[in-house]
């Protein structure tokens, strides 16, 4: 029956469909981000018109809302030098006004052969003028003559004007205070390339032409109104291209203007300029390439995001990775451990158990026989007792359940006795000592005894029979005990030297096949930290190694 040795298993094809999935979502993150971002650009191209639009008709806004209405606060008293100077002003403000006509109107109940009557109301204007940007003056445009008529031209606005206001003056009610929606409706008119506007009289002057209209009373006093036309161009309209990220071209054009360009690549968009303006248009238009370099922009943050949610990603894939890397090492060290430990158990009990069954089986035995079986127990015992005791003291160490006994120690006699227990235990090993220090130690001997034992025992043991030589050297400077072991052995390839102080970790190599648990110098490595110092090697590969131990000496 075949024994297979238990492994950690690492599933790779999941861990390859894992890497497979992640790659292809992040090609298809970038090509969806890609995607959303053209097609957000492109939204925008069609929505953000209008903030276009409101900025250019800023100025034709205030106009209409502001210097119009400004003529309601001469109460009908202008007269042609006052509209001069007002129209000045507003051709310089507002370059798309291209005239003025100003008509000075007067009412009464008198019957004159021209102008606008309702019932006894009679509304008609005393004359006519036109101001044109850049023109010197007023331009008095004269009444047909003898019947007093205006010109077709002129005769629309004025009557369109009176009509409305007469119809107003019939059913106003003069006790309540005008509504914005009949000063819209009655005061302004508002058709595509005009703007016809009427001052708003007082609340006395409406009671007298109710009045007027109705007959009630004789009234001597002609009154007065003031009507403006002002003749819109909106393509003098200062446009400004306020987004130019997205607008290449910005262009007012007549309402039923249509490119004739029929390139596939050119977006174009277009929003309809309101009231007086109404017969003109904002023209949008970009081709796909220019609008790329603001894609581009809009997408690098985007793909960013992507890339560092990714590299997250793949950081955590790393830790996770890494995870498994060192549980598959520890399953191994820790499988290495329990086959090691069990060899090093079962290789001195089977020893025993032979030598006393040969001790059992003999009918006598002779002296050297004795001493030889002795020596045999005794040296195996005491091997299974060094093991226990390191597994004992290493637990406890990790677990802070030993207990330091510090006292002076004297490092030459310590050394000393070292010497000779390592030379009895070890014959053919050349080892020499030299102390150079002036103060003893004070530190716990027996955690000593097993640094300096264990670091013997490696020095024998990774060294060729030719080369079984170690020197250990203790000097001291002011503040502390330096501890130096050079050994002559085969020494350790540098990229073991990080591992070595691990637990279970044991280098791979013809000496170390059986007889070792790793627990050696990791055993230490806490000796060395737990008594508060420190402890580092050096090594080369076939010249040997150097272990280094510092104590310090408060």
């Amino acid at each position: 029956m075949t024994h297979r040795r238990n492994t950690y298993r690492v599933n790779y094809l999941l861990v390859s469909a894992f890497i497979v999935v992640v790659i292809a979502s992040f090609v298809l993150a970038a090509f969806l981000a890609r995607d959303l971002t053209v097609t957000y650009v492109e939204n925008e191209f069609a929505s953000r018109k209008v903030e276009v639009l409101e900025y250019n008709i800023g100025p034709f806004n205030d106009f209409f809302h502001n210097r119009i209405p400004e003529i309601s606060f001469y109460q009908g008293y202008l007269d042609s030098t006052g509209v001069s100077v007002y129209a000045d002003s507003i051709f310089h403000a507002y370059p798309f006004v291209e005239r003025v006509v100003f008509y000075d109107v007067s009412l009464s109940n008198e019957r004159v052969d021209y102008g606008f009557s309702a019932n006894d109301l009679v509304v008609y204007p005393k004359g006519v003028y036109q101001f044109s940007a850049g023109a010197n003056g007023a331009d008095l445009l004269p009444l047909v003559p003898k019947s007093g008529h205006l010109p077709l031209s002129l005769s629309d606005d004025f009557n369109n004007m009176a009509a409305k206001f007469a119809a107003f003056i019939e059913r106003v009610d003069t006790t309540r205070a005008l509504q914005d929606d009949d000063i819209f409706k009655v005061f302004y008119a508002v058709t595509p390339g005009k703007i016809c506007y009427m001052n708003i009289p007082r609340r006395d002057d409406l009671k007298a032409y109710k009045e007027l209209m109705y007959g009630r009373n004789s009234h001597e006093v002609v009154y007065e109104q003031d009507i403006l036309t002002y003749f819109i161009d909106p393509q003098k309209l200062s446009l400004i291209n306020i987004i130019p990220e997205l607008y290449q071209r910005v262009q007012i054009q007549p309402l039923v203007y249509e490119s004739i360009d029929t390139d596939p690549d050119l977006l174009t968009t277009e929003t309809p300029l309101p009231g007086a303006l109404a017969d003109y248009k904002i023209y949008f238009s970009s081709s796909r390439t220019f609008l790329q370099s603001e894609i581009n922009r809009r997408f690098l943050p985007v793909m960013a995001g992507v890339i560092a949610i990714y590299l997250l990603l793949a950081v955590i894939a790393y830790l996770i990775y890494r995870n498994l890397y060192v549980n598959e090492r520890m399953f191994k060290l820790q499988y290495d451990f329990i086959n090691n430990l069990t060899h090093e158990f079962k290789t001195p009990v089977s020893v025993i158990k032979i030598a006393g069954n040969n001790i059992r089986s003999a009918k006598q035995l002779s002296d050297p026989e004795r001493v030889h079986y002795g020596r045999i127990l005794d040296e195996e015992a005491d091997k299974l007792n060094n093991l226990m005791n390191t597994l004992l003291s290493f637990t406890q160490i990790e677990n802070k359940s030993i207990k330091i006994k510090r006292e002076e120690v004297d490092l030459h006699e310590f050394c000393d006795k070292v010497l000779k227990a390592s030379q009895f235990k070890y014959g053919d090993l050349t080892l020499r000592c030299k102390v150079d220090v002036k103060r003893t130690l004070y530190i716990d001997p027996v955690l000593l005894g097993s640094i300096f034992q264990n670091l013997i025992d490696n020095a024998y043991k990774y060294s060729k029979p030719a080369n079984k030589v170690l020197d250990i050297t203790l000097t001291q400077n002011k503040k502390q005990i330096v501890m130096r072991f050079a050994d002559k052995g085969i020494g350790i390839a540098k990229k073991e030297l990080m591992h070595i102080f691990k637990k279970f970790y044991r280098v791979q190599n013809q000496y170390n096949q059986q007889g070792s648990v790793g627990l050696g110098l990791a055993f230490c490595k806490e000796l060395v930290n737990f008594m508060g110092g420190a402890i580092s090697v050096e090594s080369e590969l076939g010249k040997g190694t150097i272990f280094t131990i510092v104590f310090p000496l408060d």
